[in-house]
């Protein structure tokens, strides 16, 4: 814990939880109070505004990001100039250019937008999405060599490249020409005719945080541009393509600043209009309907387009949603719903796996599971559902029948796992390997898993140690449960979207009794408390039921508390409600 950390108050004198965390406040009163007199916002506003360091003067452009304000000129990105030119010089020349998209969201929406575009200046994109088994990630020179085969004269590559030194020197060996639209961490240049990522070392334009499918929206903006200036006459309004832009910066967890707040908050509104007949037939597929928030994005709609490149035809995601034909959509949303269906049952049962593997290595400071038969489309959830649980960085392997070994990782505050992955590749310990500080994915001998455990483990354990040795809550405000309801939701969603960086509000309610506590099927506990005037808020612990806070939460019996967690909408028999979801609980 810091030394700061450490000489701030606790709230309501909680020093140790149930959980072993200290509670305090995430901004001063003072630091509220001159929000709330200079924004003239009320208290709840101010708070949530004062924790993620909005001053008061910024308050009113923070609550309504647009892109007039928020968007920066996409010639600031280093080659963005260069590449929005070499693809309109190619479309100008009738040359065939193919879209080479990761299969994932991120990628899904970038493929879609550029499809988007170039169909509303009469260009039609070819599209090549790589197969995550058969394939791997990322291009490869025999996937450049097949499409030079095909005739292709230039390839776009979005949400992979940066880091494909080997394929793109095979690309240039052939003569054909690519350009990288990517945004994971690079190191040093391919050799590409350009590289558009705000995170290649050489790029000034603090948009690092930027997901590609973002980095692709500026492209977007950039072509339409150059398009006018040409004389040409692009059809799209490209403001529609903000859909499909806010979908993938929602599910590819990057930070919720910044752009990507513009992108996700605008992004929401332009979905609810219901213009993308893949995303519509997917709603009605998943029962989502209009309006769209982050949570409909990140666990309603994203989980089923990832699930075609997870389990599935790794095409699926882009063309459901760049596809106009109604038919093909209703086609593509049913089979991918059908495909999240088995890619959880399958996630279920490697997760129990895993799990018995990680509770193995309390002693570690990174937890590693690997078996052989793993599918490689899960091991990124199953890698996230055990960072959560244990509080540490999480990497899954799966093994293949020919001994090599997919891994993927999901890091905690503080461990950058990209960057380790980056030094152990150079190190010798992967095949491949390199992400993003919070996430990443590698290639690895699976006989040298050992190796590669004990090594990083040596690299991250004192990060590791550090990010945990401060068991501290950031607490928003203290609450009654008399004061949670509808208007208060409406006030939350007001200040967000939140994700990374920019974290959903954590509230404590102080001082009541469980009144109801029952554990459901699922692993999930129901509950409901009691404050002394005799209000009552409903709440629920997902999977807690054999945790000790879940226990506590069922035994509790007439004992006093205070509760952590977040304020969520619940939807039951057409009826909706303010819910609470437990996150750690003190006893008074």
């Amino acid at each position: 814990m810091s030394e700061t950390q450490t000489l701030t108050p606790a709230l309501l004198g909680v020093e140790h939880s149930l959980l072993g965390r200290k509670w305090i406040a995430r901004a001063a009163d003072a630091d509220v109070t001159a929000v709330q007199q200079t924004s003239g916002l009320d208290r709840v506003r101010s708070a949530l505004l004062a924790g993620r360091g909005v001053p008061g003067a910024d308050a009113a452009r923070y609550l309504n990001p647009t892109l007039k304000t928020d968007l920066p000129d996409p010639s600031i990105l280093t080659d963005m100039d260069k590449a929005s030119r070499l693809i309109l010089d190619g479309i100008e020349a009738g040359q065939k250019i193919t879209l080479f998209s990761d299969y994932d969201v991120d990628g899904g929406t970038s493929a879609a937008q550029m499809i988007r575009w170039g169909r509303g200046l009469g260009y039609d994109f070819g599209l090549h999405v790589p197969d995550r088994l058969r394939d791997g990630y990322g291009p490869s020179r025999a996937a450049f060599e097949k499409l030079k085969g095909e005739g292709v004269d230039l390839v776009v590559t979005l949400d992979c490249g940066a880091a494909a030194h080997e394929a793109l020197q095979g690309a240039a060996a052939i003569n054909l020409p690519v350009i990288v639209i990517d945004h994971h961490l690079m190191d040093g240049l391919p050799p590409a005719e350009a590289i558009v990522n705000p995170n290649r070392p050489d790029d000034d334009s603090k948009l690092g945080h930027l997901a590609a499918t973002g980095v692709t929206f500026m492209l977007v903006v950039a072509l339409n541009r150059a398009a006018k200036q040409r004389g040409l006459r692009p059809t799209l309004d490209i403001r529609e393509l903000l859909g499909l832009a806010g979908l993938g910066t929602v599910c590819d967890v990057v930070p919720m600043i910044g752009l990507n707040r513009t992108l996700v908050r605008q992004g929401m509104k332009v979905m609810d209009r219901q213009r993308i007949a893949g995303l519509n037939a997917l709603a009605a597929v998943a029962k989502a309907a209009p309006p769209f928030t982050t949570y409909h994005s990140g666990f309603v709609l994203g989980p089923r387009i990832n699930a075609g490149g997870r389990i599935g035809r790794s095409e699926m995601g882009a063309e459901l949603l760049s596809t106009d034909d109604p038919a093909i959509a209703t086609a593509h949303a049913y089979e991918l719903d059908r495909l999240n269906r088995e890619r959880r049952a399958m996630q279920d049962d490697m997760l129990r796996a895993a799990t018995e593997q990680a509770e193995r290595q309390d002693n570690r400071a990174i937890i590693i599971a690997a078996m052989d038969g793993w599918h490689p489309g899960v091991i990124g959830i199953v890698a996230g559902r055990l960072k959560d649980r244990f509080e540490r960085p999480a990497i899954v392997i799966g093994i293949d029948e020919d001994g090599v070994g997919k891994g993927s990782g999901r890091s905690i505050s503080g461990v950058d796992l990209g960057s380790a992955f980056n030094k152990a590749k150079k190190a010798g310990l992967l095949v491949s390997g390199g992400g993003h500080a919070m996430a990443g994915g590698l290639t690895v001998d699976g006989a040298r898993v050992g190796e590669l455990t004990e090594w990083l483990e040596d690299e991250l354990s004192a990060d590791v140690a550090a990010s945990r040795a401060a068991p501290v809550s950031k607490v928003d405000l203290s609450l009654a449960p008399s004061a949670v309801d509808l208007a208060l939701l409406d006030i939350i969603d007001s200040v967000g979207p939140y994700g990374p960086q920019n974290p959903a509000p954590i509230f404590a309610i102080s001082d009541v009794r469980i009144a109801f506590a029952k554990a459901l099927s699922g692993g999930h506990v129901r509950f409901s408390v009691e404050g002394r005037g005799g209000d009552r808020l409903s709440g629920i612990l997902f999977r807690g039921d054999e945790t000790d806070l879940g226990q506590a939460l069922l035994d509790a019996g007439e004992k006093r508390v205070h509760l952590l967690g977040q304020i969520k909408r619940n939807h039951y028999q057409g009826r909706e409600s303010a819910d609470f979801h437990l996150r750690d609980m003190a006893w008074v």
